[in-house]
């Protein structure tokens, strides 16, 4: 069998982190197969349809190194892929599954369903449409077409027996004919319903396997009823737990959790968030965490898809960005930071960038807010004398005068400033004095700092900030002392 797969969003918005993750499986699924991975975009609700969002997905898969080989944008045998501009070739399918009896027309008005309803309710009943027009004469249903009335057609689905499908992970799943409706296959506005078109565009296109949520298992009998109505081969069905936000509740982006481009605007590298989400819900069967696409290829088997709903760990996830940021080479790391740097407004051209990377390297997790640490290069904060009290560097405040005063006339006096010299010279400072380096290169930070914890020591801190400007924030802390 030669592997077609598709992915088939609705523009709805951005690329959300569960359909991001369908995506990716079915992605690395045909590519270990050497198959056929398709983009198809599913507009036909035009109600839900947001501008722009076609163009948002195109750029989410593209940024997640999901490149498609068939789709809008791309051409294809099988095209077109945007629903809406297949909207003909439905209607003629429909007009078949008629004539064989496995669908009719249906005239009820909104009113007319509505009161059914309404009156089935009242009696403690479910409702289900109730085959009101199925046996409705041939001469009739000319008659109403002919005077332009409003119609939708709807699947005949049997009265008794059972529809089945097979599952790669929920195995064979058998349902009662009495417990499906008769859904809609084409609506009132002579588009088709989701649930039709995907059917006819999975076999018009090949689809050979197709991988889903699993909010689309009670869906799919009804969709075997029309393969088998139309005599087509079914496809392989892979249905996917959810992505979880909790325990209890699924991650949506209704409820303000982050879509794929939102963590790449929080400062998440693509190839972090990749490797993750690809992590929630499968198991590569040993202890690995860090893959590249390549291996994820390799690596990704069915049998390793999870039955349980899986939870996405913003720390995990987060840890994970840390990881790849730190496995940088300092040019890849510069190159990808000096945008953000930029974006943040710190004044970057006034000091080293290099060191000020190097810095950040080792203690980032994300891109976005990174810089905040280091505010105190640009204003020095207000601080307390009690900064300089640390137990185990066994100092204090007086202890700090004393480093601070010694320190001073040396730093001022460095011919060269340097990493090297300026920790020679502190270092000189420690011996003078008789102290330990902590006595020395604590008040020193603290000093030139202002805060308790920084992204380097004294020395990575006063290379950064200059002879003349560490000098005169040494002469302020000891004025305060």
């Amino acid at each position: 069998m030669h592997v077609r797969t598709r992915f088939a969003p609705s523009p709805t918005g951005y690329l959300h982190i569960g359909g991001l993750r369908t995506a990716l499986y079915t992605y690395l699924f045909t590519k270990q197969h050497h198959g056929a991975f398709i983009l198809r975009i599913e507009d036909t609700d035009q109600e839900r349809f947001v501008p722009g969002a076609t163009e948002a997905i195109y750029s989410g898969m593209r940024k997640a190194g999901l490149l498609w080989d068939e789709g809008p944008d791309v051409g294809g045998d099988y095209g077109p892929y945007i629903q809406s501009q297949r909207k003909d070739l439905y209607l003629p399918y429909a007009q078949q599954l008629v004539e064989s009896g496995h669908a009719y027309y249906c005239f009820c008005t909104k009113e007319e369903l509505d009161a059914r309803r309404a009156a089935c309710e009242a009696a403690g009943g479910t409702w289900k449409y109730d085959k009101h027009c199925k046996d409705m004469p041939k001469e009739e249903v000319r008659r109403r077409l002919a005077a332009g009335e409003k119609y939708v057609i709807r699947q005949n689905v049997p009265e008794e027996g059972s529809a089945s499908f097979d599952d790669v992970l929920y195995g064979h799943i058998s349902v009662d004919c009495s417990e499906l409706d008769d859904m809609v296959l084409i609506k009132a506005d002579g588009l088709p319903t989701y649930n039709f078109a995907n059917v006819i565009d999975d076999h018009t296109m090949g689809i050979t396997h197709v991988m889903r949520g699993n909010e689309y298992l009670s869906s799919t009998p009804k969709y075997n009823l029309l393969y088998e109505a139309f005599g087509w081969e079914k496809p392989v069905y892979i249905h996917l737990t959810p992505v979880m936000k909790d325990a209890t509740r699924k991650l949506s982006k209704r409820y303000g959790d982050p879509s794929f481009e939102d963590l790449l605007s929080m400062g998440y590298l693509k190839e972090a968030i990749v490797n993750y989400i690809a992590l929630v819900g499968w198991n590569p069967g040993d202890n690995r965490e860090f893959f590249t696409m390549d291996e994820l290829i390799e690596a990704f088997s069915l049998e390793g898809l999870s039955k349980s709903p899986a939870i996405f760990d913003m720390e995990k996830l987060t840890w994970m960005n840390g990881e790849y940021i730190k496995n940088m080479t300092p040019e890849q790391f510069k190159h990808t930071a000096m945008p953000w740097i930029e974006k943040s407004g710190f004044p970057i051209e006034r000091f080293d960038a290099d060191v000020i990377c190097q810095l950040l390297q080792t203690r980032a997790l994300r891109l976005d807010h990174m810089m905040e640490q280091f505010d105190f290069l640009v204003r020095l904060p207000d601080f307390s004398p009690e900064l300089y009290t640390h137990k185990k560097m066994k100092t204090n405040p007086e202890i700090a005068k004393t480093a601070l005063a010694a320190a001073l006339e040396p730093l001022r006096a460095l011919p060269e400033w340097s990493a090297g010299s300026i920790h020679d010279c502190l270092l000189g400072v420690v011996a003078a004095l008789g102290m330990k380096n902590g006595q020395v290169l604590w008040p020193v930070r603290i000093a030139i700092s202002g805060l308790a914890s920084t992204p380097g020591g004294a020395t990575e801190i006063a290379l950064l900030l200059g002879q003349a400007e560490t000098c005169a924030r040494i002469e302020k802390a000891l004025a305060a002392l």
